[in-house]
Parts: structure tokens; C-alpha cells; sequence
């Protein structure tokens, strides 16, 4: 992979007084501020022609340039990889991600994406988000297992993404999650946004978050595991092992939000997007499609009716 390429210094004027530098240039230039932040950090933002830290206070008078990276294409290869589709036609297709697949290429996962693996089945994918994440809706984390549409072409993608942006695509999951949930159902109701200690982290926080909200039913208590179905109502990153960790419930093998250890060793969250619903961008059906754990997710009840058997005796 090639270098990017770095344009000429720009002066970002206007800036507003007594805020933090990283703060008032990703809401001057409309970046992220962990965009900013990593300029900051390789020493491309300049305030009177020094180096600063992120948390610097501009002042009025201060002369701020930076140094905007100019990436090249990059070229995502193709790759013949195993790819479950459950569903194809003209506009899109549905997949059965396995756990521990990426979905799209990132920094560290250039290769063995399930991009790598679209691109070499089919030539043609929607370019709405460009040429790292050609036909890429909606996301699932790398070790979540289930269901995700693919957009072949810009109109699908448009209308697929409208439907996730008014929330009327259904998507459910399955899951294992730590404590005993008294209640059959509920509804957990609670903003989500950058942990404000983790930024690497998602978290409950009421400032600089969005809405989130997950119902959830129980399916099947395990002394001290509960295995749950989930419902989205709203999609935010992490969003189900977010929610569940800040009821206390965190999802069984999660290595960011739960425990450190857990009884079985497991070392990936134990979470599946089973069910998916939409309506096709060209026809206008209803399409639905549901997809049973995998063989890892079964192994796992089978161990925990004889953890919740022995603790009984």
C-alpha cells in the first residue's frame, strides 16, 4: 500500500476563542475530530508556526495551519474467499458474515475482508462509500456472526440506507449475556456515544451521543447467563454491547465491554444478527431472511446447561 500524498499547508481562520484546538478544527473543516487529532499527533497542525498539543487553547490571534492527507485509490483486491450468500439478484445481496471476519478493509485488515470476498464474486458494487467500503450498508464487528445486505449499484444503496436511517429495516439478534434479566422483555432506552475515558470505547453518555434504543426478549436462563433475542431500533455502533454492559449484563466473551474472564474461556462476544427485513429498492417487496447461529453459538448452550446443572446440585 502506497503512502498518501500531502497537499500545501492551509491557514484555517476564524477559529473561536478559548476552545480546544482539536475541538475548533474539526468543527471549522467538518472532519472528525480523531481525524484532527491524528494531525495534531503526526505534527501537522501548526499554531504560530508551533507545535501543539490537542488540548491548546486557541486565542484570538493565533495563526493555525494544517496539512490535509491527500490518500490515494487504493486498490482493494479481490479475493476467493468462502462467502455465504443467501440471497442474490441485480441489486443486492444478503450475506452470512462467519465471526471474525472483517467487513471492509481498515488500517491492519487490508486483506480477508468480506470486501475482498464481494469484489471477487461480483464485479459490481455501489460506490457511495468509495473504495474501501464499495456496497457496504450497514456494519457488524468483526467477531459478530449474521446477516448483512449489499448493495450493488448507488440506487439500492440509497434506498437501503434511507430505510436504516428511518429505522424501518428490522434487524434482530441473538446473544449470551452475563446475570440473571428478572424481567421476560424489555427495553433499554440510552444514549450512546465515545466513552469519555476510552475513546477507542463506546459508551452510555449524554453528551455528544445519539439515541440509541434495543428491546430485548429472554429466551433461556442459565443460573447465571441469560440468552436473549435482541431488536433494533436504532443502529449506533455497539450499540447491543454497549447497553447490555451498562445494564450490568455485558454479553458473555466480549473482550472490550465485559469481563476479563468469564467460566468458559471465551474470548469473543457470543452475538448474532439473525434476522433481517427490508423492502427491495426496486420492487418494493417485503424481503425477510433468517439465519441460525453458528455451530460455535450451540457448543456454547450446551456448556452452560452443565455449568447451570452442576451449580444447582
Amino acid at each position: 500500500m502506497e503512502e498518501p500524498d500531502y497537499e500545501e499547508w492551509h491557514i484555517a481562520p476564524d477559529l473561536p476563542d478559548d476552545v480546544r484546538l482539536d475541538v475548533a478544527l474539526a468543527e471549522k473543516t467538518g472532519k472528525s475530530r480523531s481525524f484532527i487529532q491524528n494531525l495534531i499527533q503526526d505534527e501537522r497542525v501548526l499554531v504560530n508556526g508551533q507545535i501543539k498539543k490537542a488540548n491548546y487553547k486557541v486565542q484570538k490571534d493565533d495563526i493555525v495551519e494544517l496539512n490535509f492527507p491527500q490518500p490515494r485509490e487504493l486498490g482493494i483486491q479481490p479475493e476467493n474467499l468462502a462467502l455465504e450468500i443467501c440471497y442474490e439478484d441485480e441489486d443486492l445481496l444478503v450475506v452470512n458474515k462467519p465471526q471474525g471476519m472483517v467487513v471492509h478493509p481498515a488500517p491492519g485488515s487490508w486483506n480477508g475482508t468480506m470486501v475482498n470476498a464481494l469484489l471477487y464474486h461480483c464485479k459490481n458494487l455501489s460506490g457511495i462509500n468509495g473504495v474501501i467500503r464499495p456496497g457496504i450498508v450497514h456494519r457488524i464487528d468483526k467477531d459478530t456472526s449474521g446477516l448483512l445486505v449489499v448493495a450493488k449499484n448507488d440506487e439500492a444503496h440509497r434506498h437501503l440506507a434511507a430505510q436504516i436511517k428511518e429505522h424501518s429495516m428490522k434487524r434482530s439478534y441473538r446473544a449470551i449475556v452475563h446475570g440473571v434479566l428478572s424481567e421476560p422483555s424489555g427495553t433499554i432506552d440510552a444514549p450512546i456515544g465515545r466513552d469519555l475515558k476510552d475513546r477507542k470505547k463506546m459508551a452510555v453518555v449524554f453528551k455528544n451521543s445519539k439515541h440509541a434504543v434495543t428491546h430485548y426478549d429472554v429466551l433461556t436462563r442459565y443460573f447465571q447467563f441469560a440468552e436473549i433475542r435482541a431488536f433494533l431500533e436504532t443502529g449506533r455502533t455497539h450499540q447491543i454491547r454497549v447497553h447490555f454492559a451498562y445494564m450490568k449484563h455485558p454479553v458473555l466473551g466480549d473482550p472490550l465491554y465485559g469481563p476479563r474472564k468469564n467460566p468458559f474461556g471465551i474470548s469473543r462476544q457470543v452475538l448474532h444478527a439473525e434476522s433481517l427485513a427490508f423492502i427491495h429498492p426496486r420492487t418494493g417487496e417485503m424481503m425477510a431472511f433468517q439465519t441460525d447461529p453458528p455451530r460455535t453459538f450451540a457448543e456454547i448452550t450446551a456448556q452452560l446447561k452443565q455449568y447451570a446443572e452442576k451449580s444447582a446440585e
